[in-house]
């Protein structure tokens, strides 16, 4: 079992480092990406080995998704144009917190499943019609949210993890710690800021934890057994 209070502890960390992220240097930003690798180290001493593959999954992939959408190909860039040393770990905690937020709610999990299609697809109409930037790149990251929200056996930590996604995505674009582009450069495909589809990816990540964290954990019982016995 995740710790519950992390449905909620760390929404509240991440508003808290990212308004004080606005307000510092680089110096002051790897202060903060040092506290969150910390904090996240933690919180991994707290779960079980299984959760632990998960996050390191999760940080893995979510980290190469921003050096390529963001450094490389600039589809959303953050305040000083790097990737701040605090976002690979923040993965890592918004998707234990995603988690979190489906356990504490076990016993409404539909409840929690259908207000996160609702939202997702509500959030993708709004962006096609009344939105003031147009986001249509977004709107086609949807349906990937919803067709795991609706067939995935793990649909309400997906769910969980878009609930968390999308109020610190629509807080870190209002304060400007990062700023998506009007249109996907070389695509021209309008996008929002946030985009809609934005949670889409980090339902790639946790599936990608799912499914590879079980292997690393194989992989890490027989390498002691396949190392030579010492004379």
């Amino acid at each position: 079992m995740i710790p519950r209070w992390l449905a909620l502890a760390v929404p509240a960390y991440f508003t808290t480092l990212l308004a004080i992220d606005t307000q510092v240097r680089l110096p002051g930003q790897l202060v903060l990406g040092a506290v969150t690798w910390g904090a996240l180290a933690g919180v991994c001493a707290l779960i079980p080995a299984e959760r632990r593959a998960q996050v390191l999954v999760v940080v893995g992939a979510a980290t190469i998704a921003e050096v390529t959408g963001s450094i490389l190909w600039g589809v959303y860039r953050y305040r000083m144009h790097n990737l701040p040393l605090f976002v690979p770990p923040g993965h890592g905690l918004v998707y234990l917190s995603g988690v979190a937020l489906s356990q504490a709610l076990r016993r409404h999990a539909r409840a929690l499943v259908g207000a996160a299609a609702a939202g997702a697809a509500l959030w993708g109409l709004l962006g096609l019609t009344v939105l003031p930037r147009l986001d249509v790149a977004g709107a086609l990251g949807v349906p990937l949210l919803l067709l795991f929200l609706w067939r995935s056996e793990s649909r309400a930590a997906y769910a969980g993890v878009f609930v968390v996604v999308a109020i610190l995505e629509l807080y870190g674009t209002a304060i400007g710690t990062w700023r998506w582009t009007e249109a996907l450069p070389g695509l021209g495909i309008p996008d929002g800021n946030p985009p809609s589809g934005a949670a889409s990816g980090y339902v790639c990540f946790d599936v990608a934890a799912l499914l590879l964290a079980p292997r690393l954990l194989a992989l890490r019982t027989r390498l002691p057994a396949a190392a030579p016995a010492q004379p």
